[in-house]
């Protein structure tokens, strides 16, 4: 690249992001690029990447810190949404995402973005999975719940999250052969009918403090074993989601933080 490239930095209850936004001149997005921005040492540092590109309202491309696409990020879209719709002066927002389809976000009577994250998928095929099972007791130990948000997610229900060996578990699980196209991984520890605790390894990036498509996968899962109500309260690493199954598909609200603007300077982008 010949020119400097700006950027923001966001984030959602910890989960963060850099927000490219190609709108005004074509941005192209290399793997060795996104890589090296990924980079907390020597790049920016985030959990996902999003450029913005015209379609709709807005389309959104998302970016895992390994270089691979991401079909979802719930927090990254919700603060891209709180963004625009604050741009807009308007109350409401169509996003077209890279993989997933047009989804909805409004703004709250509360002053908080909420974002229709869509349909949830439970039919192996769909989320996908290598081989028909039953996606709601998974034959992996722990039995756990297979579920898409667009990207896969497994998700394992257990008595204490603080006790998981999360950085073992999470990369082990991530990459289990019934999975073909890696998996998130989530360990839920049910408070109450509408309330959880989680934790969440997502795949391509690893542990994060946050993750809205992971807990809207978690509030389906709990919800289709009748552990809790379709609204839950989800607490993470890094801050509480709200999720509420409806029947035009799975909205999440929460914080939503931007924090900086920055320029990627021709230089360094130059030297990859």
């Amino acid at each position: 690249m010949t020119s400097d490239l700006p950027f923001m930095k966001m984030h959602g209850a910890g989960n963060d992001f850099v927000v490219i936004d190609g709108r005004t001149s074509p941005v192209t997005l290399s793997e060795p690029l996104v890589r090296a921005l990924a980079d907390r040492h020597r790049g920016v540092g985030f959990d996902q990447l999003a450029l913005i590109t015209d379609g709709a309202d807005l389309t959104i491309t998302f970016y895992n810190a390994d270089g691979s696409q991401s079909a979802a990020c719930g927090n990254a879209t919700r603060c891209i949404a709180a963004r625009e719709l604050a741009a807009r002066d308007t109350d409401t927002l169509r996003i077209e995402i890279t993989g997933r389809g047009t989804l909805d976000a409004v703004r709250t009577a509360d002053g908080t973005t909420a974002v229709n994250m869509g349909h949830p998928q439970t039919d192996w095929q769909d989320i996908p999975l290598a081989r028909d099972v039953d996606t709601l007791s998974l034959p992996i130990d722990g039995a756990p719940v297979a579920t898409g948000m667009g990207n896969p997610h497994c998700t394992f229900f257990v008595t204490d999250v603080a006790a998981v060996d999360l950085a073992t578990a999470g990369a082990a699980i991530e990459h289990h052969p019934l999975y073909p196209e890696r998996t998130n991984v989530q360990f839920a520890q049910i408070l109450g009918p509408d309330h959880i605790r989680m934790r969440v390894w997502e795949r391509g990036t690893g542990i994060t403090l946050a993750s809205g498509s992971s807990s809207c996968a978690t509030a389906v899962a709990a919800a289709r074993r009748g552990l809790t109500g379709r609204q839950v309260r989800i607490d993470l690493d890094g801050g509480t989601l709200h999720i509420d199954w409806r029947d035009d598909g799975v909205w999440m609200s929460g914080p939503t933080a931007h924090v900086f603007d920055g320029t990627l300077t021709s230089a360094f982008l130059n030297s990859l």
